[in-house]
């Protein structure tokens, strides 16, 4: 009861129960709405059920006839069918309905409520799962072990754990672009073994390589090391990270003034992947999907090559 009349106050009277489950500490409540409720919306229906809790409201049931209850402002349930004469359940004035179910004496024996979750069951239905009473307090309580091995992990008390945490994930950061800075140089260091692999297609210098485990930014670094030692040609980089293919492709200026297109490559490129992507004349970028097919997808960017040059 409470927790429909804290659903009601928060997302609007359009909400009406739709289904619940409810057992000495733990309850299940479905209910009308259109979307999922925020995280504000959430919390705020909780404050209001506990402040109702805490308000230590007397459960009085009566019966009367319908006419009666409606004069009262009594809310009927889920398209129930009532007799003339019904049992109106009001709790302090704040939640007045109808129900023939079993109730407290006083809505201080709730003793706390916390939502578990909130999630969508059907069309236009949303469910709420929660607990009460000892079975709340558990649940705090087993946040408040979690909080502390997350704190022995990372060492850091429970009052500095979010600006620890944001530490890490800041140190993390910028060792992940170390990291790629670092692996850019040594495949730099590279390069002169790298180029050893170029091919000449219609008089033009082309370059089309597999290097391991970089991400956009290292594969742009690296071929612009290429591009510099090769001095004129085309280069074309693949890359398989974290199950995505990086893709590459870079014309000097002079093939660019010969119909070379760097955008169209990588495009075709892609595709071979399962992606896509596309770019400028002399400089382009995609991503795809399937890392098994570079040696195809470099393939077809040398076709691509041979056909641009005609």
């Amino acid at each position: 009861h409470l927790l429909h009349k804290a659903l009601r106050t928060v997302l609007g009277t359009h909400v009406e129960q739709a289904g619940s489950y409810v057992s000495a500490d733990r309850l299940r409540f479905d209910f009308t709405h259109f979307a999922a409720m925020t995280a504000d919306e959430i919390k705020e229906v909780e404050r209001l059920v506990n402040d109702a809790i805490f308000a230590s409201y007397d459960v009085h049931t009566d019966e009367m006839s319908i006419d009666a209850a409606r004069n009262r402002g009594a809310m009927a349930l889920f398209g129930e069918k009532y007799g003339e004469v019904v049992r109106v359940v009001d709790m302090g004035g704040y939640s007045i309905e109808l129900c023939g179910g079993a109730h407290l004496k006083n809505t201080a024996q709730v003793g706390s409520f916390k939502i578990l979750s909130e999630n969508g069951v059907a069309a236009g239905v949303r469910r709420i799962e929660a607990v009460t009473g000892k079975e709340a307090l558990k649940h705090y309580q087993a946040q408040e072990d979690e909080i502390k091995e997350i704190c022995r992990l990372v060492k850091s008390t429970p009052d500095k754990l979010l600006s620890r945490l944001e530490q890490l994930l800041a140190e993390q950061k910028e060792t992940a672009k170390e990291l790629e800075k670092l692996k850019a140089k040594m495949a730099g260091g590279a390069a002169d073994e790298m180029l050893s692999g170029k091919v000449e297609i219609g008089g033009v210098a082309v370059l089309a390589a597999e290097v391991k485990d970089m991400d956009g930014n290292a594969l742009r670094t690296l071929g612009d090391q290429l591009k510099q030692k090769l001095g004129s040609g085309v280069v074309v980089l693949a890359s398989g990270k974290d199950g995505k293919v990086n893709l590459m492709a870079m014309a000097t200026d002079d093939v660019v003034k010969k119909g070379v297109h760097a955008g169209n490559i990588i495009k075709a490129a892609a595709a071979v992947c399962g992606g896509g992507g596309g770019g400028r004349p002399n400089m382009a970028q995609a991503g795809g999907k399937d890392a098994s097919k570079i040696a195809d997808a470099l393939e077809k960017a040398k076709a691509v090559v041979a056909e641009q040059l005609g």
